[in-house]
């Protein structure tokens, strides 16, 4: 049965002990670390955003219609008809 009696991450490891106050005192962003050391600082997860975002939305079409766009590979499909209905209403 698991102890419900919560661990000090302390009490673990004697070598992890609190930051003093002058230790915290010294701290600086790690952005002006990696530049004081010729490096480039690591970039954050995930794609960078887009200036102009796509919207999302619910769109019913007639099945000969998506066969047609999937016809040549499925993949890429919605990108092929948002690049039809720009042409179509004069946004290319």
């Amino acid at each position: 049965m698991a102890s419900k009696h919560k661990i000090n991450p302390y009490e673990i490891d004697e070598d992890n002990k609190p930051l003093t106050d002058d230790e915290i005192k010294r701290l600086r962003p790690g952005h002006e670390v990696f530049k004081e050391l010729g490096m480039e600082a690591p970039r954050g997860r995930g794609r960078p955003p887009v200036a102009n975002p796509k919207a999302r939305v619910t769109l019913r079409l007639d099945g000969d219609i998506i066969d047609y766009f999937k016809a040549k590979n499925p993949k890429g499909w919605q990108t092929r008809v948002n690049e039809a209905l720009r042409k179509v209403a004069g946004l290319d």
